[in-house]
């Protein structure tokens, strides 16, 4: 990396944000790749000519505007724009391993339940049928993106000792695989207990999905409401002139 060429904006902007900004311009400029590894703070206390505590509180706030992410043991990195395509469907795991990573789970619930009024519409079924509850953190080469809370009608998924990372998968197993569906996205702020999961400042923007997919014959195979770092994810959608 080059040196931070930087120069002090005066009297009323502290020194850790105005080298916030500048490190913020190097990255849009693209002096910085996404997903490179920042310079340790020592380098860059050499670099811009601040002290280390300096450097140290320019670097977090940038970690929480989500410019850049921090793994543990490995440094400081660039954080990299995470674009989907909105009329795709796919899952969170077949994404993330298409981008390089290794998707992970950590589960919040499993367990198989009756659905509530609102589920047993959106799915279409009986009030009295039997669904699978499941709300998971999705995560990225251990970074946590997302927050999903999916029901799937119990037929669909028989065995949930079975299931790994990918929904998906295990409905691919069983021949129930989505081909269609319909999702809606729109943008939020976190709260304070989604903010704790995803390593976010609460009130940082997310994005709110909701989707429901069906198999070839018709029947809706899935009902998922999703919370996405919003500092993370773009969704891209093709337009055409009809």
């Amino acid at each position: 990396m080059q040196d931070i060429a930087w120069t002090r904006s005066g009297e009323g902007t502290p020194l850790y944000l105005q080298l916030a900004r500048s490190l913020r311009e190097h990255i849009s400029s693209g002096a910085i790749d996404p997903g490179s590894a920042l310079p340790s703070e020592r380098d860059l206390s050499e670099m811009a000519g601040l002290s280390r505590v300096t450097v140290r509180k320019g670097i977090e706030q940038l970690i929480d505007e989500g410019v850049l992410v921090r793994k543990q043991g490995s440094g400081t990195f660039v954080a990299r724009r995470i674009e989907t395509p909105g009329g795709k469907l796919s899952s969170f795991s077949d994404e993330t391993r298409s981008r390089g990573e290794n998707p992970g789970v950590v589960w919040i619930n499993k367990g198989y339940a009756q659905p509530t009024e609102e589920e047993a519409a959106a799915l279409e079924i009986a009030a009295n049928a039997r669904v699978a509850r499941l709300g998971r953190v999705r995560l990225a080469g251990g970074e946590p993106l997302a927050i999903e809370h999916a029901v799937v009608p119990a037929e669909f998924i028989p065995d949930l000792e079975a299931l790994g990372d990918s929904l998906y998968q295990a409905l691919d197993r069983y021949g129930f695989r989505p081909t269609a569906g319909t999702q809606r996205v729109r943008a939020s702020l976190a709260t304070p207990t989604e903010a704790g999961i995803l390593c976010v400042r609460q009130n940082s923007e997310v994005l709110r999905i909701e989707r429901k997919t069906w198999v070839p014959s018709g029947r809706i195979v899935e009902f998922t409401r999703s919370v996405y770092r919003g500092d993370r994810y773009e969704f891209v959608s093709d337009l055409k002139d009809i």
